[in-house]
């Protein structure tokens, strides 16, 4: 075992390989990819429930990572900013799907679909039916309760990372989870369609 490895059983053992790849090193920066990609993948999967969306999210956040490494000064956890990161991509991604989708449209072309039974498969192997409808009704929320719900709800963290991934303060965080609560609510008991 060489000394870079046993750095990594320690906390600060990231810290190292963060500072090491911001001085281009590609073997730390591998190393980095290789200990967050399941992470970043999870949590994109988690915004999308969509397997092929998150795998391409996923390769967006390892890509700009190579460049957003520089800007990583370690004022928070690099899981925050790497939530930051995952954030951005989705919401351009959901950009893009929907670019895509105008375009077919104007030209006579299909629309983009889904899967039903790829997208029912990811559900049914990570979450149960219940659980299933309230995770698709938080993807219905506006961008911030969503994104403030599943970073708090959904990944597990303190409502000061999530302001911090969010670029925003703590109580702004708690107010789009109040707000989307409620408005989960309205979701659910409309059967789970976004028109109430």
């Amino acid at each position: 075992m060489d000394m870079a490895e046993s750095e990594n059983d320690l906390p600060e053992g990231e810290n190292h390989l963060v500072a090491r790849a911001r001085n281009m090193d590609r073997d730390a920066f591998e190393q980095l990819l290789e200990q967050n990609y399941d992470f970043i993948f999870r949590a994109a999967w988690r915004w999308t429930a969509n397997r092929e969306d998150a795998e391409d999210i996923a390769q967006e956040v390892c890509i700009r990572l190579g460049h957003a490494i520089q800007r990583f000064k370690g004022k928070s956890s690099l899981r925050t900013f790497l939530y930051a990161m995952i954030i951005n991509a989705v919401r351009d991604h959901g950009r893009k799907i929907a670019r895509e989708s105008r375009n077919k449209r104007e030209f006579h072309a299909h629309e983009l679909t889904q899967a039903p039974a790829l997208h029912e498969q990811a559900i049914g192997n990570h979450e149960d039916e219940q659980a299933a409808a309230l995770w698709e009704a938080v993807r219905q929320l506006p961008d911030r309760q969503r994104d403030a719900v599943l970073l708090v709800h959904g990944e597990g963290v303190s409502h000061s990372e999530a302001a911090k991934a969010m670029d925003c303060t703590e109580k702004t965080v708690s107010w789009h989870i109040h707000v989307a609560r409620k408005r989960l609510k309205q979701i659910l008991q409309s059967g789970g369609s976004d028109n109430v």
